[in-house]
């Protein structure tokens, strides 16, 4: 992790496939039925608008790094590069569906650019009817909590992916499209609203909303985001759980995502030297001073060691056309 993460189970599960804009929604207390051009609408439409430019980014950054990973991920699955939202999950469902241009609480967030959803020409904001044949009415119970819905879509996807390697998807405007899936590594990524920090879990990559990385260059940002990556991919939650988190050992698995950063960006499309990029820009004002935290090592000690695994990765490249690192690598945590 860049900066360590509190685990809060009600943010977590609220975040899990909502991105968390719930607890924005939640924060506005109770307002007029109508959706009024007044102050308030202004201040939701703004915030939900840059909500969805991060998690677009986020998701296109991800993409990228789990698909041009997935030869040297010990763990893969099948993806279609969809994120849903559901408008129920907030307090102001009209708000939302006013917001997007859409008339169901059911519709298409984002879709990554490169994948599966894109190659079949989903757009963002298009309602859905039907998921996995099934109308999407039937995903949500009674006394359900908004986000729930959309955890049932997101198994149904990766059930329906997992067995026969296609979802297929029902839209408002009557096209039922089917999308093939694609093996990547096995990672999934959200932006987590009220937080400035990035983590990893095993399973998902959480960037905060306000997050300083999305005032970076692109290339910045996703070396921000493959350090965390680089934890999901190398095992390291799993691993530390056995250990109860001794700082040593969180700092050796700090500084393996560190070095592992520059082959998930060239894999990714991406310059290795961002890793370092990032560092620089990153470290002096988040990373630094007394008040660092001692899992971690200073920045500029963390500079250094990136970009001596950046030479590796350009001599590796250079002399084999790959960077892989699942054989060239060193790792000395697993």
């Amino acid at each position: 992790m860049l900066r360590p993460v509190g685990t809060l189970l009600a943010v977590v599960l609220a975040a899990l496939l909502a991105n968390s804009s719930t607890s924005f929604a939640h924060s506005l207390g109770a307002l007029p039925t109508s959706v009024p051009a007044d102050a308030r609408y202004e201040e939701f439409n703004r915030d939900f608008t840059e909500l969805q430019r991060k998690d677009a980014l986020v998701a296109n950054i991800g993409w990228k790094l789990i698909r041009g990973n997935a030869r040297y991920c010990r763990e893969t699955e099948l993806q279609s590069g969809l994120l849903l939202q559901d408008a129920a999950a907030y307090s102001r469902p009209d708000w939302v569906r006013h917001a997007a241009g859409t008339e169901g609480d059911v519709f298409v967030q984002s879709v990554a650019a490169g994948s599966p959803a894109a190659m079949a020409g989903i757009g963002t904001w298009r309602a859905l009817l039907t998921f996995h044949d099934q109308p999407i009415r039937n995903f949500k119970h009674a006394g359900d909590v908004g986000w729930e819905r959309l955890i049932r879509l997101e198994e149904a996807a990766s059930d329906a992916l997992a067995e026969g390697g296609s979802l297929s998807v029902g839209l408002a405007s009557g096209n039922t499209v089917l999308l093939r899936g694609e093996r990547v590594c096995a990672t999934r990524f959200e932006v987590v609203t009220k937080r400035d920090s990035a983590g990893a879990d095993g399973e998902r990559v959480r960037i905060g909303s306000d997050f300083p990385g999305f005032s970076y260059a692109e290339s910045e940002l996703a070396a921000a985001i493959a350090h965390e990556l680089a934890h999901n991919v190398l095992g390291h939650p799993q691993s530390l759980k056995g250990t109860k988190r001794k700082r040593r050992d969180v700092r050796r698995t700090e500084r393996e995502a560190d070095r592992l950063m520059p082959w998930l960006l060239y894999n990714a499309g991406y310059e290795p030297t961002a890793a370092a990029d990032f560092m620089k820009r990153w470290g002096p004002k988040h990373s630094g001073g007394l008040f660092r935290a001692r899992t971690h090592d200073g920045w500029d000690e963390r500079v250094e060691m990136v970009e001596a695994e950046i030479k590796v990765v350009q001599a590796v490249s250079a002399s084999t056309g790959t960077a892989d690192w699942a054989q060239y690598f060193k790792a000395q945590v697993n």
